[in-house]
């Protein structure tokens, strides 16, 4: 019991060196491309434009999780930005993967929500997922511009999007607690200007 005791705090203690590491790598390789995104959401937001967010599984939570920061709030009282998570909403997902493709279950929403001036955030770990690249294809062709999370294999969605925020990981852990991570940091840049503007 002992040694497993013993070998469980050896693994605690070096995943959690892992992504002490993990975030010093971004400090150095991120830091830059995290400003530039908040100034780019923060504007769109003072032109009365939205934000739109996708990604499947953990990413469709983290999509969820970033649309309810900026419609509610961080830590400070500001008013409501406006966010949506394309994962949120069940019956449209289940009807466009049945009758159109699960390809498609994000670039039709894409279509129907999003317009010039708007954004898409557009998040997949591997940077290979379908749905998540021809929704960042669709923002593009009606004139939104798009961030892209993504780790460092992910050079298909990179190579599509605007504002890539790659990840300076390949592990699939580390790279989502890194783009959560630059979301929270986003997100307070974008409530800092919100709050001195009363």
């Amino acid at each position: 019991m002992q040694r497993e005791r013993d070998d469980n705090l050896t693994f605690i203690l070096a995943q959690i060196s892992d992504r002490s590491k993990l975030v010093e790598e971004m400090k150095v390789n991120c830091s830059q491309q995290i400003l530039r995104i908040a100034e780019l959401l923060t504007r769109t937001f003072r032109d009365g434009g939205k934000v739109l967010i996708c990604g499947n599984g953990g990413s469709a939570a983290d999509a969820q999780h970033l649309a309810c920061e900026l419609v509610v709030k961080l830590k400070e009282k500001r008013r409501a930005l406006p966010a949506l998570a394309l994962s949120s909403n069940p019956p449209i997902l289940s009807a466009i993967s049945n009758d159109l493709s699960f390809a498609e279950a994000f670039s039709r929403q894409v279509e129907a929500l999003g317009k010039e001036g708007d954004v898409l955030v557009a998040i997949s770990t591997s940077g290979s997922s379908e749905n998540v690249i021809r929704a960042a294809q669709r923002a593009k062709e009606i004139g939104l511009q798009v961030v892209g999370f993504t780790g460092e294999g992910g050079k298909k969605l990179s190579s599509v999007v605007d504002f890539p925020l790659i990840i300076p990981s390949q592990d699939t852990q580390g790279i989502q607690e890194g783009y959560m991570m630059a979301g929270h940091i986003i997100c307070g840049l974008i409530e800092k200007a919100f709050k001195r503007e009363g």
